[in-house]
């Protein structure tokens, strides 16, 4: 076996779906277990000189990859229509929710914007327990089954909501509106409507954690074709997003805005159950992988365990590491990257340390709360390694939660007009951000990349956390940018003085901010889906997707935190608070510096973490013909 140091090479696509595996007990053909006092080693004979850091392949082992019929591209149609489907009936709901809320249920934009802030807060804390389900207990074309019903559901309600009167709020004619009397929604009303947010929730709780891994499943990863179809369902997987989000930001929107509510959520309604009819179409072709287990137990039993031997102490001499820890080969899998056990976190040590009694005449550990494997162990840390970078997103998706809330009131009152006659929807404004991500991510990968890799020999020109700072300043800007042009079309309505609020100024002004968001989230937000991606181990990848989202979850929350806080304590001597129901009452433009100051705190805190972070190292390891490419922790010593 060669061993070759190499700089970090981009990974495929699909490595982290490949080997979603755990650590596995010894098997019976092992060699006998003993205590740690033996003159036996109790992990099997690894060899104390070979580098921990390095793909074990155990050719003994009878543990054999099963032969399977995959559905492969048979599949395909009814995996991609489903998905695509399903995408336009929540995207196109989602896109112009704000605007309901204002619109159609004469909600003032603090409510809304908690509600919908809320709401999403929930929808990305869903994807946990979703997973967990799917892992644990019933697969994921059950969970991706029910889970659809579930939104199916919920845009029925939706439905029912804007087309019985007695669902939603009366009608508010234009002097109303001047006045300040529409009636908004009533205890019953709003628990219908609630109602409905929570069944979209359980749906996506379900499909966003499986959609993306059932489609894999389809295809068999230990084959050449297997591989080369897993790249080309993320490509085609990634095109119909996009494909999806441009018309249901457009077509979807308009619809909404400019024919009637009761059309622009039917259509989502009849696309997702088309949607459900075409995934249970195709049952026959799939392929179905049997619940394994959740990682997260995985997590909690390595905490348990080193809670409970938390009097032990840690040895000191490395050179007792295998007859001290449980150590075992990783079995059931050709290649799995083994990682090695650091000081990082040493107190976790103490749930591997071998006490007497803890192993089953077959060499198992008896108790998985009481001993837990070094593999286990150093996922957790690289768990906890990662948590602060994980925070630091927190600020920063914040304010770009803002495009769908205050931005949309700030749109409200300026000239939508195109042209004599269009009117270019409010919803469909964050097409801006996603035409600028569309522009600028292939100019970023095809030329600046490869220039800035002659100068800074880094693989992406940049480092990953150098990336998600760069896109943390943008979201500064942004909101500076936001707050200038807030300012400047607050004087321009008041100086007009026009009875509908409205200034004379082009809605076409908030696309600077618009612009330096979407580089925000070029940087910062996919920055952060492949720093996940490249630094967790392969079989926590499900746990960066969650993590992720949990990260959007939080934002969401802080959002709707500060948005109360600073309605309840700006309003002084008579004056109406910053966010007041009258925008051009209001000071958004002091929400928006708040933010922006917010943004600079946690910067410096990212800096101040980024300069301890220690990235994994990658090895290639040659045995015969195969090449792989091995990521490690780089091991810290304290």
């Amino acid at each position: 076996m060669e061993f070759k140091d190499e700089k970090k090479q981009k990974p495929s696509s699909s490595n982290w779906l490949l080997y979603f595996t755990k650590c596995f007990p010894l098997s019976s053909s092992s060699s006998s277990l003993h205590s740690p006092s033996s003159s036996v080693d109790i992990n099997n004979g690894v060899d104390e000189e070979k580098h921990h850091n390095m793909l074990l392949f155990d050719p003994n082992s009878k543990t054999t990859a099963t032969k399977r019929k995959p559905g492969g591209w048979r599949s395909m149609p009814f995996v991609l229509g489903n998905e695509t489907f399903e995408r336009l009936a929540t995207m196109g709901l989602l896109a112009n929710f704000m605007m309901f809320l204002l619109t159609q249920f004469h909600m003032d934009q603090v409510n809304a914007s908690n509600l919908l802030n809320i709401w999403s807060g929930v929808g990305n804390f869903a994807p946990l327990l979703g997973a967990y389900i799917s892992d644990a207990h019933v697969g994921r074309f059950w969970t991706i089954g029910f889970s659809s019903f579930a939104s199916l559901l919920g845009m029925m309600t939706l439905t029912l909501i804007v087309s019985i009167p007695q669902l939603h709020p009366p009608p508010c004619a234009l002097a109303q509106k001047r006045l300040d009397q529409c009636k908004g929604p009533t205890i019953s009303q709003m628990g219908v409507l609630i109602t409905a947010l929570g069944f979209l929730s359980i749906g996506t709780g379900g499909i966003r954690p499986c959609s993306l891994p059932f489609g894999v499943d389809q295809f068999d990863a230990t084959t050449d074709e297997g591989r080369k179809g897993i790249n080309s369902f993320f490509n085609w997987y990634y095109t119909t997003f996009t494909v999806v989000l441009i018309v249901a930001l457009t077509l979807v929107v308009y619809i909404q805005d400019s024919v009637s509510w009761i059309w622009g959520f039917g259509i989502p309604t009849t696309l997702m159950f088309c949607s459900i009819i075409l995934f249970f179409v195709g049952t026959k072709v799939y392929v179905y992988v049997k619940p394994e287990g959740s990682v997260f137990s995985a997590i909690a039993q390595v905490l348990v365990a080193a809670y409970k031997k938390r009097k032990l102490k840690v040895p000191a001499d490395e050179e007792v590491h295998d007859r001290v820890y449980y150590d075992p080969p990783l079995k059931g899998t050709s290649i799995l990257t083994k990682l090695p056990l650091t000081n990082q976190f040493r107190f976790l040590n103490k749930a591997a340390i071998i006490m007497e009694g803890e192993f089953k005449s077959d060499g198992s550990p008896s108790n998985h709360w009481r001993l837990c494997c070094v593999q286990q162990i150093e996922e957790v840390k690289c768990l906890l390694k990662i948590m602060p970078v994980c925070a630091s997103g927190i600020i920063c998706f914040t304010a770009m939660a803002q495009q769908g809330t205050f931005t949309i009131s700030q749109a409200l009152k300026m000239d939508r007009h195109l042209g004599p006659s269009f009117q270019i929807p409010t919803g469909s404004l964050s097409v801006i951000s996603m035409i600028t991500v569309g522009l600028w991510l292939p100019f970023y990968d095809r030329l600046l990349v490869p220039s800035m890799h002659k100068i800074t020999k880094i693989e992406g020109g940049i480092t990953l956390l150098q990336r998600i700072g760069i896109g943390i300043v943008f979201s500064i800007l942004s909101m500076v940018v936001a707050g200038i042009f807030e300012r400047m079309r607050r004087n321009s309505a008041i100086l007009h003085g026009k009875e509908d609020g409205i200034a004379p100024i082009s809605v076409m002004w908030l696309a600077p901010q618009l612009i330096l968001m979407g580089f925000a989230e070029a940087f910062n937000f996919i920055g952060q889906i492949e720093f996940y991606y490249k630094e967790f181990p392969e079989n926590m990848k499900s746990v960066a997707n969650s993590l992720f989202f949990v990260t959007v979850a939080g934002a969401n929350y802080l959002s709707s935190a500060v948005v109360s806080i600073v309605h309840k304590v700006t309003a002084k001597n008579g004056r109406p608070d910053w966010l007041t129901k009258d925008i051009n009452a209001g000071r958004v433009d002091y929400f928006y510096y708040l933010l922006a100051a917010m943004g600079v705190v946690n910067f410096v805190y990212f800096l101040a973490i980024a300069r301890r972070y220690s990235y994994k190292s990658v090895m290639h390891i040659i045995e015969g013909k195969d090449q792989v490419d091995v990521e490690l922790n780089d091991i810290i010593k304290q």
